[in-house]
């Protein structure tokens, strides 16, 4: 059974280019199916059977697992038992009438305008860490970016002097996003007087943002960065990187931005994804309501 595990993981990543930590999470929830098909007496595929499944789910339930685990491990199943019936290694698909469960789904999580103001001035400018970190924090509020896509920008993909950048999101979709004069020139102090501290010699690095070792910032060093200044802004909120672009999201639909606009910064495919941002700005429905329609008001009575 571990190889056919194997073939489908080889699959995955050479035909369907899914990430490491995509394929880690693949080799984790079916070696855990694995195990327990074994307990069960099942160790050749032709063996499983709906009910296996469907009691290793139960199993699964009984130990509490969250909806969001279950749902993965069914897609997991489900994708690995397809692979199988199209290799024609099993007669029939025992997963097919797997159902997930319905994840709630949680509002995006957003910092208030003030405490993104705290976490935009926690970094000590003086040095150049520090202008880098605030040139970051500042791009990312401004421009709304996956912090995949930030992390990708090289120099040249900012454009200070017209206020924009490019990026290359998901599909390889190139996008032209505005980050505002504000941001600009800190992108201009941080390019011209930080950066080249953190080249080195003899080592041509076309990446915007840089680590202590002259390379490309990392995911993770990001993760850091950004919790060490919500840490010295005393933020109370959990926030990761992604948090920044969920309070770009908020605040521009808040303070009146139209939907579509914001689709195209934020790279979204379909507006319904932009629409999760929007229950926050409902309380200026009303305003924005009694503004611009004609018979919102009654017109003051005449003397």
């Amino acid at each position: 059974m571990k190889t056919h595990m194997e073939e489908f993981l080889l699959y995955l990543e050479q035909e369907k280019g899914l990430a490491a930590s995509s394929l880690g999470s693949y080799r984790s929830d079916l070696t855990d199916l694995l195990r327990h098909l074994e307990e069960v007496g099942i160790t050749e595929p032709e063996g499983i059977q709906p009910r296996h499944l469907a009691a290793y789910l139960a199993k699964l339930r009984g130990m509490a697992r969250s909806n969001a685990t279950l749902s993965r491990r069914i897609v997991a199943v489900r994708a690995f038992c397809q692979r199988l019936f199209s290799l024609r290694v099993i007669a029939d698909n025992p997963a097919l009438s797997l159902q997930a469960p319905r994840l709630e789904k949680k509002p995006h999580k957003a910092l208030s305008e003030a405490d993104v103001e705290s976490l935009l001035e926690a970094p000590e400018t003086g040095t150049p860490i520090g202008l880098r970190d605030k040139a970051l924090l500042e791009l990312f509020y401004a421009s709304g970016l996956r912090v995949s896509e930030l992390l990708a920008l090289d120099v040249k993909h900012i454009r200070p002097e017209f206020g924009m950048l490019s990026c290359v999101g998901p599909g390889g979709q190139e996008r032209m996003v505005p980050i505002g004069s504000f941001c600009a020139e800190w992108m201009v102090n941080y390019i011209q007087r930080s950066r080249p501290a953190f080249l080195r010699e003899g080592k041509e690095e076309q990446a915007l943002f840089l680590n202590h070792l002259g390379g490309r910032l990392t995911r993770q060093g990001c993760w850091k960065l950004i919790k060490k200044y919500a840490d010295a802004a005393g933020l109370e909120s959990e926030i990761a990187p992604h948090t920044l672009r969920q309070s770009f999201a908020v605040h521009l639909l808040a303070r009146g931005a139209d939907l579509r606009s914001v689709q195209e910064m934020m790279g979204h495919k379909a507006p319904a994804t932009t629409q999760a941002y929007q229950p926050p700005a409902k309380a200026r429905l009303k305003e924005v309501y009694e503004i611009a329609h004609p018979r919102a008001r009654k017109p003051p009575k005449e003397d």
